[in-house]
Formats: C-alpha cells, structure tokens, sequence
C-alpha cells in the first residue's frame, strides 16, 4: 500500500484529523487530507473552534494548491493565537512584541547616553587646562571664544526612571 500526505492508499482509508473530527468518511480528494494529517489533531481542531470546518473549507478551494499549505499555517497560528487571546489574537502577540521593541530601544538610548557621559568624564584632563596656554591651531571652539567649559556632563541620567522601565501597559490588568 502506498501512503499518500498521512493516509494509506487502498480500500481503508485512515481519515485526516478533519474528517475524524467532524465523524465523516474521508474521500479520497478531501481538501484538509494534506494539510490536516491524523496524527495531528490538534491542529485541526483549534482551526475549526475559531474558523468554522466550513470556512477553513471554502478558503482552502478558494486558493490555487500552491498557496494553501501557507494559508493553512496561518489559519493554526492565528487559531492558537484566538485560543490563548480570544479577544485579540495575533495582534495582541504582535503588540506585545512591539512593546518590547520600544522598551529595548529604550533601554539602548540610556545605554548609549550613559556611555556618552562616561566618556565625557573620563577626556584627560590636559585637553583644557586654563593655567597652561593653548595655541590657536589645538584649542578648542569654546576655548577660543573665552566660554568657561562647564565641569558636569550635558548627560544626566536623574530624569529617567529606571523602575518604571520594565512596565508595560499590559502588566495593569
């Protein structure tokens, strides 16, 4: 016998996860047959809580056979998304992800600032220095124009909460 995308080719035929769930007989040309195989029933079976089997169905004609194993994927994934967050889904996991983004690239801002500040601090002190004379051609801009060089960074890091940081909207509810 011949296996054909999980089912066995012949007079008995092994029903995909599909047509077991919904107590049918599995045709020979059933259209989940390829993408819903028997020993994945749970893939079927969050699909057709969220969709319906006779949506999942009408989708599945609707394509042209090379695009449907793609659609199929995005139907379970967006089906397991429902199932976790009956009420947004996918765009409750994409926003999650989107909120993580914000917090990393806050976080690399400070970050960034704070290496900034530290090597504002630590520019040796011989690169201005009022008691020893500087010629026109090495002193700086400020130097130049008599502008007192102030002795504390432009970069403090006092206005930025740091616990606070790692809320999120989501952590409320």
């Amino acid at each position: 016998m011949k296996e054909i995308s999980g089912r066995k080719q012949g007079t008995s035929l092994s029903p995909c996860a599909a047509c077991k769930l919904l107590r049918r007989r599995c045709a020979q040309d059933c259209v989940f047959a390829p993408y819903f195989p028997a020993d994945e029933p749970h893939k079927f079976a969050s699909v057709h809580k969220v969709f319906g089997a006779s949506n999942v169905n009408k989708m599945l004609q609707e394509l042209p056979e090379q695009q449907r194993s793609d659609a199929v994927s995005s139907m379970v994934y967006e089906a397991n998304a429902r199932v976790r967050d009956p009420v947004y889904g996918c765009v409750g996991a994409i926003s999650s992800l989107q909120q993580q983004i914000d917090l990393l690239q806050t976080q690399l801002a400070i970050a960034q600032a704070e290496v900034v500040h530290m090597r504002m601090r630590h520019i040796p002190s011989s690169s201005y220095n009022p008691t020893m004379g500087h010629s026109s051609e090495t002193a700086s801009p400020s130097s130049k124009m008599n502008i007192p060089v102030p002795n504390k960074s432009y970069f403090s890091m006092d206005m930025v909460d740091h616990d606070s940081m790692g809320e999120t909207l989501w952590s409320s509810c």
